[in-house]
């Protein structure tokens, strides 16, 4: 008859490890969704700024290579 309640206990310890193992699953799951949208966002910034980069390269006065006045 021991054998009973060390089995309702370890069957007890068990559920309660899911319960806290699927608490953490939701909580690092929401965390890489926040994540991932500030990846998102972060991307489409950088993407913003390449175009914008591009476009200024283009309109730039090409610099000389020349020493400078003092030589």
């Amino acid at each position: 008859m021991t054998e009973k309640p060390d089995s309702e206990f370890r069957l007890t310890e068990l559920e309660a490890r899911i319960s806290f193992q699927d608490d953490i699953i939701e909580k690092l799951n929401a965390t890489i969704i926040e994540q991932w949208k500030q990846i998102e966002i972060h991307t489409r910034q950088i993407s913003a700024l390449n175009e914008r980069l591009s476009e200024a390269e283009l309109r730039a006065t090409p610099v000389r290579n020349e020493p400078p006045p003092h030589y």
